[in-house]
């Protein structure tokens, strides 16, 4: 017990907290993590969190958002242990010092795509003509609002406007402030929703149809960073290597997440 111990505590100074982890050892010092995380990823995190806080008796508080919006928490002077956002944004962030440098690590990939209803007929949107047709053909559909700086929902707007429909469609369009266009869809309100895949794989009653075609698709990379002013940047960094670590990896696939 005590080599255990002693183990343990040569694991935590020397800055490999995964050691302990991994070992299912609790960390000699717990950390009070504060992470800010796009909605895209939340499914994900609401089942590691646990997970890590479990294995290391850290505590981890997680602020969700869309990644607009928490970028310009960011710019404002917010600062979190573990920023999860698009990696351009942490990109541009770390460039104007608010993520520090080098911490940058690539998480998991998703495609805006097309939702409906489980057990509905999947509508054809193999290529752009026949999404217009699909579009045209539904009751309602459903997206994040452009306004709110949700990316599924700024890229689909341009995509109607491509389309040549943004016109015909907006009167049959319901906005959502963020990740709620799978459970709007699951409940029957609209028959046709746009989001992230990861956002609609979690959500029962809504099945992926798949993502938008050719070139009228988007695929975005999110990212894990450091914040600059992070009071213990080991842990935080050892949150983010649980995120990708094989483990790590089964949850994001299961939640509809492609690697990187």
């Amino acid at each position: 017990m005590l080599a255990r111990r002693h183990t343990a505590m040569i694991a935590t100074i020397g800055g490999s907290i995964l050691l302990v982890l991994w070992a299912g050892v609790p960390a000699v010092l717990a950390a009070e993590l504060k992470v800010m995380s796009t909605v895209a990823l939340s499914a994900t995190l609401d089942e590691l969190r646990p997970q890590f806080e479990s294995a290391t008796g850290h505590k981890v508080t997680i602020v969700y958002g869309v990644i607009a919006e928490l970028k310009k928490r960011i710019q404002d002077g917010e600062t979190s242990d573990v920023m999860l956002l698009s990696r351009a944004a942490l990109d541009d962030l770390q460039s104007q010092g608010k993520v520090s440098a080098g911490s940058i690590v690539n998480v998991a990939s998703s495609s805006v795509s097309v939702a409906s209803r489980a057990g509905a007929p999947r509508p054809d949107i193999s290529t752009s003509d026949a999404l217009k047709r699909s579009v045209l053909a539904s009751k309602s559909i459903v997206y994040a609002d452009p306004a709110k700086g949700g990316a599924s929902g700024v890229h689909f707007a341009k995509v109607l406007e491509r389309l040549g429909i943004a016109d015909e469609m907006r009167a049959r369009t319901i906005l959502v402030p963020g990740a709620q266009a799978a459970e709007v869809v699951s409940k029957g309100e609209a028959e046709l929703g746009v989001a992230m895949a990861s956002e609609i794989v979690p959500i029962a009653g809504a099945q992926l149809v798949g993502p938008l075609p050719g070139d009228l698709g988007m695929s975005l990379v999110f990212s894990g960073g450091i914040g600059p002013t992070s009071r213990d940047p080991t842990s935080a960094n050892a949150l983010i290597r649980f995120i990708t670590s094989p483990a790590g990896v089964a949850v994001l696939k299961a939640k509809g997440m492609d690697l990187p």
